[in-house]
Formats: C-alpha cells, structure tokens, sequence
C-alpha cells in the first residue's frame, strides 16, 4: 500500500518523478496459492514415506542358528560350526521373493548369538573362522545388497542389539566399540539401504566372552539410539531404523495380522507394545506397524522337516497387514546350503500369482467416477475425482475445508463382478478417515452394504477389504454390480484419498 500510494502522489504531481525510483515494488502473494489442505500432524519424514511403499518385502534367518539347529545360540557356539555345505546364494532368495510379489528383503547378519556374517573388524566370532571355505568365503551383507541392485529390490540387514558372545555387553565399551561400530560398517554396504532392523531383546542369561551371567539392559537408553540414527542417516539417508531404533514399530504379534482399526500415530511408550496393531489416533510420533511373520510351519531359522505355509495363508496375511495400514516382513529362511529350499520357492511363486491374478486387474479404470463434494482448485493443482484412478500417487481427491464426510461413487455400464475394494490416503499429510462402509447395487440404484463383518474405520497409506468380510475365504464368488458407493462417514479433517481401486 505504501508503494502504491507514492505512485498516485507521483501521478498527482505532488512528488517528483525521480522520487519511483527510491521505491521499492511490493508485490503480493497468496499464502496457499494451491490451495492445498492443511497437514493434520504427526506426518511422516519422507524416508518414512519411502519406507511404507515398499509393503511387503522379506525376511531370511540365516547364521549360525542355521547348523546348530538353535532359535537363540547363546553366543559359546564355535565359529567353525558355521560350515555351508554349498556357497551361500542370496540372489537366489530375493529372486524367489520377487517372484512372490515382494519389493525387497532383509537379510540377517548378526542374531544373539553374536556371528557376525560378515569380516568384521569389531569381534573375530565372525565368518572368518568359519569351518569350511564357503564359510570363509561368505559375506551375506556383500552379496546381498550386490543381488538386491541387480534385482532392481530394496534391502537392508537384521544386526541383533543384544550379543550373547561379547564380553563387552552391558558396558559403555560395546555400545561405542562393538555395536555402533557393527551398524557403521553395515551402512557401508550400500547408501540406499531402507530399514535396519533392531531386535527388542534387552539381554539375559548367556556366555558373554566367558563371563557366563545374565545381564540386562534399559534398551530405551542403553543403545545409544540418537547417536544410532546418526550413525547410519549420514550414509544412508532413507534408511528406516526398525524397533529400537524408533522408527517404525512392531505390529504387536508374529501372526501375520493388524487391527482393521490401525493407526499410523502412535507413543513410543505404547502399552508395553500391546497395542502396536492398533495404533493411537492422535499418538504423538509417526510410527507405522511392521507384522514379522514366519512363512514356514516351525521356527525363524530353518529346521529339518519344516514346510511352508499354504500360499492362500499367506495371501490371507497379505491382506491382513499390507491391506491394514501395515508392512509385511515375512520370513523365509534359507536351509544349510545357503538356498531356500525348493518346496518354499514354490510356495512364494503361488502366492505371487495369487496376488496377481485377484489384485492385478483394477476395475475402477473402467468405471465412471463420481463425488458429492469436491475442493476448490488451486493455480497449480485440482482435487478432482478421477485423481483416485490416474495412477498418480501425487494427486488426490480432496474435499473443502471442514468438510468430513463424503460420497464417491463408480458406475458401470455392464455389471462387474466385484470382490476387493482398496483405498489408499494421501498421507504425506497425515492419516484421517475414521469411519467409511462400501456399498454396491446389481442395478445401479438400489444398494446393499458389504463388508458389514469388518471394521471399515481406518484406512492410511492402504487398505484392502473383502466385500465378502472374510479374509480366510476372501475370493468366494463375487457380488454383480453396476455400481458401488463408498461413504466416509468421519474423519479427522477433510479426507485425502489418492487411490480407489476395485478388483
């Protein structure tokens, strides 16, 4: 205003022409010239974000364990009883997961026992004194961040807190000069790592370089975890720190399964972990779930006369974590040959199709898309409906401010035969839709609701529901529909929905 005062004082001919060129040109802007929703906070750092796309990825359980048939070594095992009987072949797991429709996996290299599967300069209970020359020869971190690139998949290592060999453990000298300095080589092998999985055990009885005790620690602050993050952040930045690290949080079970209700928000002091299926709406940290999950009917390691699980159980697990607002961790783990066995290769490859032939068609594309509330749009952006079936995880569908309840609606021109339903939030700006329910109709204007035996409240970064409300027997027949009608009953402010997908 000012500016724009003098320039009318100039063209009354009150002040001199010469006095523009002292004045400064004051141009105004839009604060939200996109109008884009506010967050609704906690959100998710963008590694975070990078993190929750991955979805579902692996877990091998491979060391020493493998040859002395232990879940927990208790850390006096000999080196030289880690012998292969072949040379170790982590491309040949993450082939088989890739085939199962994971993006990535995670390879242990260090558990309890303290076996370091690497040439570490911290401890010599490492494969350098293994008990052959496959042994000798191995370097899962090496071979499988190597495999993983190859692959075009994500990965990252498991290096247990806990160490049941070190003398060292319980005192400041392991912190600084065994387990941070583990993670520092770890992150070594690759920049792009995208988690680095922490066990929770907080010690206990075990060898300890001789000492034969029992030691326990506060994980909460005997690990040292700001300086851990820092550690590894600096070389591998989208690097995710699982369980300890606080980063992301233990779903609460090994089952394979979330609440239908599950809250990326959450305390990192949540109820002892109890409710880390859940979550907390409103929790004061982003702290999306994780469900670990063993694929095979015995223990994390591999076991003479295990099998694997049904790959329909499996497909059952995907849908009740991946399709709940969680990842999927789930564990393959190779036999003393260094390889998968072969009855679980295939039983991944089954799966894989499973996935692909019931999630693979998305029938929203052919659909028409309608809404009864849409945001006004910005200079540079809409929030349109069709911004839920572009294939664009950047846009969404939006309503206006205050508005927290909605309609969206796809018709057909001939009947679809429907089973899933998905949903994804834009969550970049945090986590909103409370209550929502999926409705369809034969003729495309009377409806019935679905999926009344599920609780259809939450949604985040993804969810998957059976219109049939059975995750056991979830393909069944199907419903014919010319339309189906979602309605977002509540949510924590305007909802933010960047994917509608229907198979």
């Amino acid at each position: 205003m000012k500016s724009l005062y003098k320039t009318l004082l100039v063209v009354a001919g009150l002040l001199p022409t010469s006095a523009m060129a002292q004045l400064e040109v004051v141009t105004q802007t839009l604060d939200n010239p996109d109008n884009e929703p506010a967050p609704v906070h906690p959100v998710p750092h963008a590694r975070q974000l990078k993190w929750q796309e991955t979805e579902f990825y692996a877990f091998f359980h491979y060391g020493m364990n493998t040859y002395t048939g232990r879940e927990w070594g208790n850390g006096d095992e000999a080196e030289s009883q880690f012998a292969p009987t072949a040379a170790p072949n982590p491309r040949q797991w993450l082939e088989a997961a890739k085939a199962a429709g994971m993006k990535g996996g995670i390879a242990v290299v260090k558990h309890h026992d303290g076996f370091c599967l690497w040439p570490t300069a911290t401890t010599e209970h490492n494969i350098l004194k293994a008990g052959n020359d496959f042994g000798k020869q191995t370097n899962i971190p090496r071979d499988f961040a190597q495999a993983a690139k190859d692959l075009d998949m994500k990965y990252g290592f498991y290096i247990s807190p806990w160490d049941r060999n070190s003398y060292h453990y319980g005192t400041d000298k392991y912190v600084k000069d065994v387990f941070l300095r583990q993670c520092a080589e770890l992150a070594e092998y690759g920049s792009d790592q995208f988690e680095m999985w922490f066990d929770g055990a907080n010690g206990g009885s075990g060898y300890y370089g001789g000492r034969n005790t029992t030691v326990n620690v506060d994980r909460s602050t005997y690990y040292d975890v700001p300086n851990l993050r820092d550690t590894v952040h600096k070389v591998c930045p989208d690097c995710v720190l699982w369980g300890v690290g606080g980063e992301a949080r233990w779903i609460g079970n090994e089952a394979g399964w979330a609440g239908e209700t599950n809250w990326s928000t959450e305390n990192r002091d949540y109820a002892g972990e109890g409710n880390g299926m859940y979550g907390t709406e409103g929790g004061w940290f982003w702290l999306p779930g994780e469900s670990d999950a063993k694929a095979t009917n015995q223990g994390w390691f591999w076991h003479n006369g295990e099998s694997p699980l049904t790959p329909e159980r499996l497909f059952q697990m995907y849908l009740e974590t991946v399709g709940r607002n969680a990842t999927l961790i789930l564990n393959i783990p190779p036999d003393k040959s260094g390889s998968l066995p072969t009855a679980s290769v295939n039983a991944l490859k089954n799966m894989g199709n499973l996935l692909t032939s019931r999630l693979g068609t998305d029938l929203a594309q052919d659909a028409h898309i309608e809404v009864n509330e849409v945001r006004a749009a910005g200079e540079r952006r809409n929030y349109q409906a069709e911004n839920m079936t572009d294939g664009d995880k950047n846009t969404y569908w939006a309503t206006n401010d205050g508005v927290t309840s909605a309609t969206i609606t796809l018709t057909w021109d001939e009947p679809k035969t429907l089973r899933y339903v998905e949903l994804m939030e834009y969550i970049a700006k945090g986590q909103r839709v409370k209550s929502w329910k999926i409705e369809t109709s034969a003729d495309g204007t009377n409806f019935t609701q679905r999926a009344t035996s599920i609780q259809t409240t939450t949604v985040g970064y993804k969810r998957i529901v059976p219109l049939n409300g059975s995750t056991s027997n979830s393909y069944g027949t199907g419903f014919q529909a010319k339309a189906l009608r979602i309605t977002i009953e509540d949510s924590r402010a305007c909802p933010l929905i960047s994917k509608l997908a229907v198979y």
